[in-house]
């Protein structure tokens, strides 16, 4: 990074558009009826907790609820001559200058709370420090003049360090009028319990097939091969841009083409899919390469209990599955190989080890595996 380049944003994904301009969240209508319901019944809570898996709209919805606070019209207006207006029944924002300086991020009601920048200012702080969170008393204080709503977005909350989180639970303990607090989180487990105790949680869902393809094509991603994607993507756009981006489908059936269903790998093939996560230029890959090889134990773990799965994330993918894990028995063993190479592999990764080395551990763990679950 250039000295004078700017920082990036932490809460957005490159290449798609950001939370604050997706025109259209898909696939949370529960969670939006959720939030409208407390808001048509005076139920209003000053802090919302927004959980789910990371890349389904969380922060979308976020934004979403932001635009219908900051850009309705003033409550007096219910109180008119004809009695109060009917209750809304979406959160599309009202049309205005209010929601075009707010898609600019330059509303004067709202707040983000974000990691940022570093002691030396040349890169994002690896979490949000209590400097970040302390600018809600400036902006609490600036905002108060003109007795509007106030909207503070914390993305994502669960990045907090500690100093940082007991500086937002005291805002949570008094928090000024007319004012929501919305934290985007997507491990709710990381927050102080005395967090999670002062808001209301909306639980957003992983998206289907349908929702994420239309997903997708909002953001102008283009995939022929929506439901392997859906099927390895866990329901998340934002995982689903990073298998498309990083060529995730090709990884993900070459793991699954070093088995045949007999047990027995192609040393060459194992060779070559390691060394291409080695070296310092496919840290990403050998990153993504580590979740497909969780998901593949995952998988196959689960085939023994329920059944192949019905959308494959490679051709072939069912049938070997059915192979490699026949019954609970191998459900077991496959279960307990996930959990014991995800926690080598994390290791070796956290100290440095070479990534082809990592890979090549976990491919032959796995085939030593495979040699006792499949049919004789």
């Amino acid at each position: 990074m250039t000295e004078d380049a700017p920082l990036p944003d932490p809460t957005g994904l490159p290449g798609v558009p950001h939370p604050r301009e997706t025109a259209r969240l898909f696939g949370q209508a529960a969670a939006e009826a959720e939030f409208l319901e407390a808001f048509a019944a005076g139920r209003m809570h000053s802090g919302w907790l927004l959980t789910g898996p990371r890349g389904i709209g969380k922060a979308t919805l976020a934004w979403r609820i932001a635009g219908f606070l900051l850009t309705a019209p003033p409550d007096a207006a219910a109180d008119g001559l004809f009695g109060a207006p009917p209750p809304p029944a979406t959160l599309d924002p009202v049309a205005g200058e209010a929601l075009h300086r707010l898609r600019q991020g330059l509303h004067p009601g709202l707040h983000v709370v974000r990691r940022g920048p570093n002691d030396k200012g040349d890169r994002i702080s690896a979490d949000i420090r209590a400097t970040e969170v302390r600018k809600l008393k400036s902006f609490f204080h600036l905002a108060a003049t003109d007795g509007g709503r106030r909207v503070v977005i914390v993305d994502a909350a669960d990045e907090m360090n500690v100093t940082a989180a007991n500086a937002l639970l005291k805002e949570l303990e008094e928090p000024p009028a007319r004012t929501t607090l919305l934290l985007v989180c997507h491990q709710p487990a990381r927050l102080l319990p005395t967090i999670r105790s002062r808001c209301r949680a909306l639980r957003l869902a992983p998206l289907g097939t349908a929702d994420l393809a239309a997903a997708l094509d909002q953001a102008g991603i283009d995939s022929a091969e929506t439901a392997a994607i859906a099927a390895l993507s866990g329901g998340s756009v934002g995982e689903a841009v990073r298998l498309i981006r990083m060529d995730g489908l090709r990884i993900y059936a070459d793991l699954v083409g070093l088995f045949d269903g007999t047990g027995r790998i192609d040393r060459s093939r194992a060779l070559a899919l390691a060394e291409s996560a080695a070296g310092p230029k496919n840290a990403d890959r050998f990153d993504l390469l580590l979740d497909l090889f969780d998901r593949f134990l995952a998988r196959t773990a689960r085939a023994g209990l329920i059944g192949p799965p019905a959308d494959q994330g490679a051709p072939g993918e069912a049938r070997l599955l059915a192979r490699l894990c026949p019954d609970d028995r191998a459900a077991r063993a496959w279960a307990d190989l996930a959990q014991r190479l995800s926690d080598r592999a994390r290791h070796g990764q956290a100290v440095n080890l070479d990534p082809a080395s990592v890979i090549l551990d976990m491919v032959f763990r796995t085939e030593e595996v495979a040699r006792t679950t499949l049919p004789a």
